[in-house]
């Protein structure tokens, strides 16, 4: 039970910014590891980020330093927040729950994801 919905995004120029939201219903994303993945045509899913529910977050070496994966309990939201983006960041954005709390990279036991929104990095 329970759904994702990713929102936010769209097509920018390298350089450019994006946010994307992740809004979960029917289930409380404080309890969980929320994470955020990538996959681009032709590749596998990558993952990209994800957080605790204490905050702590982990980040791929690919986007380190330019994501910022943050969460709102009060509005059972996960957002990621990307920076200075390049044309290999295009992909489709999905984000996953996991049924843990703790965090454990892209072998976490994910529950449910959304079906993602599409990000476009031109040059």
């Amino acid at each position: 039970q329970g759904q994702l919905a990713e929102s936010g995004g769209g097509s920018v120029q390298s350089g450019g910014s994006l946010r994307l939201s992740c809004a979960a219903s029917g289930f409380p994303i404080g309890r969980s590891c929320m994470a955020w993945f990538r996959q681009a045509p032709g590749k596998e899913r990558e993952w990209v980020a994800d957080i605790n529910p204490s905050d702590i977050a982990n980040y791929a070496d690919v986007v380190k330093g330019r994501f910022t994966i943050s969460l709102d309990s009060a509005k059972n939201t996960v957002y990621l927040q990307m920076n200075s983006l390049k044309p290999e960041d295009t992909a489709m954005y999905s984000c996953a729950a996991s049924s843990h709390s703790f965090c454990a990279g892209a072998s976490g036991a994910w529950f449910k994801r959304g079906q993602g929104t599409q990000v476009i990095v031109s040059s």
